[in-house]
């Protein structure tokens, strides 16, 4: 999965003539350190925004605002409502039992 894969070389379709390589002088420069290449900087288009697409972007961030808002206050007014039923649950419970042992 990780190991990079290596294309196949076309085969030729018809008999041709090789390319003539000629030899070139090589001359070294001991004195000279190389020079690194700089790598091309990359061309990122830049972002147009007209009226309407800025209209667009401002009304699906209200959207999402009005929609998250709704889901969290939805949220804590469950939990609300559900401590609010436990502690009358608990009230009963403890007024049950204190009537009860009062008759013993």
């Amino acid at each position: 999965m990780f190991r990079p894969k290596i294309p196949t070389m076309p085969t030729p379709t018809r008999l041709g003539t090789p390319p003539v390589v000629e030899p070139t002088a090589v001359t070294s420069n001991a004195g000279t350190p190389p020079v690194a290449p700089t790598p091309p900087t990359p061309v990122r288009p830049t972002v147009q925004l007209t009226p309407g697409t800025v209209l667009a972007l401002v009304g699906g961030g209200t959207a999402v605002v009005l929609v998250l808002g709704a889901v969290l206050v939805s949220l804590l007014l469950a939990v609300a409502i559900t401590g609010a039923s436990v502690a009358v649950c608990a009230v009963v419970l403890r007024s049950l039992l204190a009537s009860d042992a009062k008759r013993r």
